[in-house]
């Protein structure tokens, strides 16, 4: 199967492992030849709640037997679609209590976009230096990383980019900007954790000039934080949050939430201001509302804090030199970018899957399913320690 993988199927970089995975289960990947790996990467943080877990699997199954597409989204009303919605309502303040659900969380930033320039009447989008937030068109355009736009130009114009945590750029923000897009914490750039006073601030700056404030909620949210949604530790209240990954389980969806004024200007003025067919499909939101009620159930965000100080306990070494992030979402910094890739690598061949980043080179990417246990935690940790020692030495 690896050869017809490499042979039928768009790879995405040179280097793909093309491990055959036989099944998972819990927070453990098997491949074909029976070797058994700890899920340190969840999917690039799609799986909250590990692989195959009981309640998701039996919500598709139940909707499966019931129906699955029968229209374009938005025409008919669908109890899992409406429960999802109504779901994620009570999980925001007010007034984010209006969700358009799409397919990925870069349709989802896309329809973010489209939105903030129909409610302001304004074009300028001002982005985070080192963003990331998907790679169709417009989510490529809010890149300041020019080696990766550059092939795909022209692109969408009037994006600006001002620095993550930076005060004094707050002032670039004007009556002339439509929105200001971030990460809640900046992912591909090392996992940057914002200064609360500067994303109170921004918030601010954005109500005093008119500019909608959309939130990215793509990785950090659905409690790998310690909350449901990271920006509810900072004590502010964003015009749009947007989300993805995690929140059904492992299947793929997107969606982003605002106020009903302002998610009701999509629907008129033109009719169908954005529009998808499988966004809203009754499969997909019965595996997120059971991920949802799931993660609630097992308490597993009043957890995020234990493991997390089990991981910072854990890697502990000279040769670490750093524990960026918070929650779940850590990034392991070494010395330097030499031997990161090989690294990520070996701890691979010694049971335990590890990623990188896009930005940050030196990163070990650690986001692990919330159901991780503390002693995976301490196995995977071990193993990383020895590796990262034994390059460094």
């Amino acid at each position: 199967m690896t050869e017809d993988f490499f042979t039928y199927q768009a790879q995405t970089t040179p280097f793909a492992s093309g491990m055959e995975i036989a099944y998972a289960s819990e927070n453990t990947i098997t491949d074909v030849h029976g070797n058994q790996y700890i899920d340190m990467v969840a999917g690039v943080g799609a799986l909250p709640l590990g692989h195959c877990h009981p309640a998701v699997v039996r919500a598709i199954q139940e909707q499966v037997a019931k129906y699955m597409h029968v229209m374009v989204y938005g025409e008919y009303a669908q109890a899992p679609a409406v429960a999802l919605c109504k779901k994620i309502a009570s999980l925001l303040p007010a007034p984010l209590d209006m969700t358009y659900l799409v397919n990925s969380g870069t349709e989802a930033i896309e329809a973010s976009l489209k939105l903030a320039r129909r409610v302001t009447g304004r074009s300028q989008i001002i982005a985070m230096k080192n963003a990331y937030h998907g790679n169709t068109i417009g989510s490529l355009s809010l890149m300041d990383y020019e080696e990766r736009k550059a092939p795909f130009r022209p692109l969408l114009p009037g994006i600006d980019h001002i620095s993550f945590n930076c005060f004094q750029d707050l002032s670039r923000i004007t009556s002339k900007t439509a929105a200001v897009i971030i990460e809640t914490i900046q992912g591909g750039a090392g996992f940057i954790v914002p200064n609360t006073y500067w994303l109170q601030e921004l918030n601010n700056r954005c109500k005093k000039v008119g500019a909608l404030l959309i939130l990215d909620e793509i990785q950090p949210g659905i409690g790998r934080t310690g909350t449901m949604f990271h920006f509810t530790q900072h004590d502010i209240v964003p015009d749009v949050v947007v989300t993805g990954k995690a929140l059904a389980g492992g299947m793929p969806v997107g969606a982003l939430t605002a106020s009903r004024a302002h998610m009701e200007q999509l629907k008129d003025n033109p009719i169908l201001g954005h529009i998808t067919t499988f966004g809203g499909h009754p499969v997909i939101a019965a595996a997120a509302l059971a991920t949802l009620e799931s993660i609630e159930r097992e308490g597993l965000m009043e957890q995020v804090g234990l493991k997390e100080a089990r991981f910072r306990e854990s890697l502990s070494s000279k040769n670490i030199v750093e524990l960026r992030g918070t929650g779940l979402m850590l990034a392991a910094l070494l010395p330097d970018a030499r031997f990161t890739n090989d690294i990520v690598a070996e701890c691979h061949r010694r049971g335990v899957i590890f990623f990188t980043l896009l930005y940050e080179k030196r990163a070990v990417r650690i986001t692990p399913p919330l159901t991780i246990t503390l002693a995976e935690i301490e196995r995977a940790c071990r193993i990383l320690r020895e590796v990262v020692d034994e390059y460094y030495t």
